[in-house]
């Protein structure tokens, strides 16, 4: 009995020792432990309170506004808030989520499936953009896991009347379209960068560490003038509207600079919503759609002949019997107008004295007098998608060709393009590069392309298109001379011309006697039987010079003689 006791009492005393190095070992273990990470590996613990609590944070900026030439807002950013959740930390039973939910206008079946879909991040945005007041809602609900971030939005004052040219940005505030998609690298700036704390809430501790110093976005002041866009812009919409027309374009340059003073498309669209507008109203149709121009090519013809001495203000071009066939094909005037000179061809936009000058120039000649007026190459004003316009190789050129160029087919032309090539005639002979931005100097840049009397030679004949027995009577304006030609040309189709679709134009430059504006105004597909550039598009000439030489305070230069005898008085 005794020794079983002993036996007992050495296996109590075994398993006490037993236990006390076992404790002793994981005692030991664990200082081991704790010595090494707070010692030997300190990092491990800031590295994993790093993970969990700091946070690389951008700092949104404010992004540049977009003026017009004399400081009116076209493009400005309001500071909003976007909504974000952690999925790892976000309770998805949580009953805030409904009211969550509400604020922000989303199901809460939705921010469910979100977190369940995206469990494996830390951030998922679930709105953007919020509005301050409902931001304010959100932050007061204090959901662990759900965080908002300040951004901008961007806000177009003026809609639909400057869409196409400044465009529009992204959810990200990032330039998609128009002049904000060419300067975005101004306008955007540079985002900060700061190390912030973010507390068991998922929301971030004021204050942090600055990494990177945020550049705010730079402002640019564009060549528009905002009255003059108005102007255009609702001329051009009621023309469309009133001839039922597939679209319209319109485009008013400074021929001394070379600046964009107004440009108008229809349809538009509105930037402010542009998810629920059709992406082809996007387009900028006057920088990327080309069309054949017609008879407004004339005054170039005119030029090119004047310019190569072959022909001069007496020559005379037998138009008889009012008809022309060349290369089995008939080109015809409405009238016979019998023997004319250059000035009445451009007057009476006669075809066939058009296409004989044309063809008494070598192939060279007539090609340059086309190109001289820069319808081949860029305008230079590096708006997105900007087409150019095209000519065949001279080369390649058969007699009906030549003929057919001399009245605008077979040569292509955007708006932008020809209102240039107008400013040529307007300005002496100088080609200027086309410019979106304001310029408080005259343009030194440019070249010239045609002698100073040649163009002011090509200008007077043009006056008479307006006067009466003119193709534009309807694009007179009250004691200003104009000078400028009509177009109407039928508009090119898969199965080559169409019958009953044209594409209707006016070219104009004002005052004539000592020129500022060029315009150009195109519709296309105008319906019914009043489709001609003088009935459609001279109409808009006219009602926007009225008022914009009166804005631009431009004197009159065309007083009628009964007016002049009264101011000698």
């Amino acid at each position: 009995m005794k020794e079983q006791k002993k036996t007992l009492g050495y296996v109590s005393v075994w398993r006490l020792h037993l236990v006390r190095f076992i404790l002793i070992v994981l005692v030991s273990g664990l200082g081991c432990r704790l010595v090494y990470i707070q010692i030997l590996d300190i990092d491990f613990l800031r590295d994993q309170g790093v993970a969990r609590h700091i946070r690389k944070v951008p700092i949104a900026v404010h992004r540049g506004m977009i003026l017009d030439r004399y400081g009116e807002p076209l493009a400005i950013s309001t500071p909003v808030y976007s909504v974000w959740l952690n999925p790892q930390e976000v309770d998805p039973n949580d009953q805030d989520l409904k009211h969550l939910a509400e604020i922000i206008g989303i199901r809460v079946s939705g921010i469910r499936k979100r977190i369940a879909r995206y469990d494996k991040r830390k951030f998922i945005y679930i709105k953007r953009l919020l509005m301050p007041e409902l931001s304010a809602k959100v932050r007061h609900l204090n959901i662990a896991g759900v965080g908002l971030q300040r951004e901008y939005k961007r806000y177009y004052p003026t809609g639909e009347v400057t869409s196409h040219l400044i465009g529009f940005t992204n959810v990200d505030d990032v330039g998609q379209e128009g002049l904000e998609l060419v300067h975005n690298h101004v306008l955007g700036g540079l985002p900060g960068l700061k190390r912030m704390i973010r507390d068991s809430h998922g929301s971030y501790v004021g204050g942090g560490e600055q990494l990177r110093a945020a550049k705010i976005g730079q402002n640019i002041i564009l060549s528009i003038d905002l009255r003059l866009q108005y102007l255009t812009y609702q001329a051009l919409k009621s023309a469309v509207i009133k001839f039922h027309a597939h679209s319209g374009t319109a485009v008013i340059l400074d021929i001394n600079t070379g600046e964009v003073l107004a440009m108008v498309n229809q349809p538009s669209f509105n930037p402010n919503n542009s998810h629920s507008s059709k992406i082809s109203n996007f387009r900028n149709r006057a920088v990327t759609d080309v069309f054949e121009p017609g008879s407004t090519v004339k005054p170039f013809i005119v030029a090119g002949s004047l310019e190569s001495g072959k022909f001069n203000l007496t020559s005379k071009i037998d138009t008889r019997p009012g008809a022309f066939k060349v290369g089995g094909h008939i080109i015809k005037d409405s009238r016979n107008y019998g023997e004319i000179n250059l000035s009445t061809l451009i007057q009476k936009s006669s075809n066939v004295a058009a296409s004989k000058i044309a063809l008494a120039l070598e192939p060279e000649e007539l090609w340059q007098s086309f190109s001289a007026f820069g319808l081949t190459e860029a305008t230079g004003a590096y708006f997105p998608g900007e087409a150019i316009g095209n000519m065949p190789d001279p080369q390649t050129w058969q007699r009906l060709d030549r003929a057919a160029l001399a009245y605008g087919y077979g040569v292509t032309t955007t708006s932008l393009q020809l209102a240039r090539a107008y400013s040529v005639l307007a300005n002496g002979g100088i080609l200027r590069p086309v410019s979106f931005l304001k310029t408080d100097e005259l343009s030194s840049m440019g070249r010239r392309v045609y002698s100073t009397n040649v163009m002011k030679q090509v200008l007077t004949m043009m006056e008479k298109v307006v006067q009466v027995g003119g193709t534009a009577q309807k694009a007179a304006v009250t004691n200003y001379t104009v000078a400028g030609k009509t177009g109407t040309i039928k508009k090119a189709t898969s199965g080559g011309y169409s019958d009953d679709q044209y594409i209707s134009s006016f070219a104009g430059v004002i005052p004539a006697k000592n020129p500022r504006l060029s315009m150009v105004i195109t519709v296309d597909s105008p319906r019914g039987n009043r489709y001609y550039g003088g009935l459609v598009a001279a109409p808009v000439f006219s009602e926007v010079m009225t008022i914009a030489m009166r804005l631009l305070d431009i004197a009159p230069d065309n007083f009628p003689i009964a007016d002049i005898k009264l101011m000698r008085k």
